[in-house]
């Protein structure tokens, strides 16, 4: 008798890699993991980013897009059929934690999606970048902004982001 498939999760292992510098990123990919039951990984920089002095390094080291020492990462990549990444907006670019990540691992990831977390850039741009340093088509893309994270107005946004991600993934297989 062949074992019946419950659910997607029984199908596709993802794992959802974020930084988050103030924690709103950190808040999305929680919940995406979790609705996902996926593994997640925070990723950590060897650099500290605290503070105004934090801050103003981040936007600095993001708009001349230079990569970054991180802390150990735990969980291999090429392990996991989708590896959705996420990452603050720094200055209109994407975080150098975040670029850093895509520039170790993008060899290893099967598939790819992408959310990040803005002020007031355009997330499309992020995207091409993630895109472009992936050199991958993300299955899917979530964009939120802070405000959207601070007043918890961002359900319906990951519901439809994990549709899509389990829509696009079951053309895969």
């Amino acid at each position: 008798m062949l074992a019946r498939i419950e659910s997607w999760e029984d199908v596709m292992k993802a794992l959802t890699v974020f930084y988050s510098r103030s924690g709103k990123t950190k808040k999305i990919a929680q919940a995406i993991a979790t609705q996902l039951k996926c593994d997640i990984e925070e990723i950590f920089d060897t650099k500290n980013r605290n503070g105004i002095a934090g801050f103003l390094s981040a936007g600095t080291d993001a708009n001349l897009k230079k990569l970054t020492i991180l802390k150990d990462i735990k969980m291999n990549p090429s392990l996991y059929d989708i590896v959705i990444i996420g990452t603050p907006v720094w200055s209109s670019n994407i975080s150098t934690p975040i670029r850093t990540y895509i520039s170790l691992y993008r060899k290893e990831m099967k598939e790819v999606a992408f959310f990040c977390n803005r002020l007031g850039s355009d997330a499309q741009k992020i995207f091409a970048d993630m895109e472009n340093l992936c050199q991958k088509t993300p299955i899917a893309r979530l964009e939120l902004t802070s405000r959207e994270i601070v007043r918890e107005l961002y359900t319906d946004k990951i519901k439809i982001f994990m549709e899509n991600i389990k829509a696009e993934t079951s053309r895969i297989e």
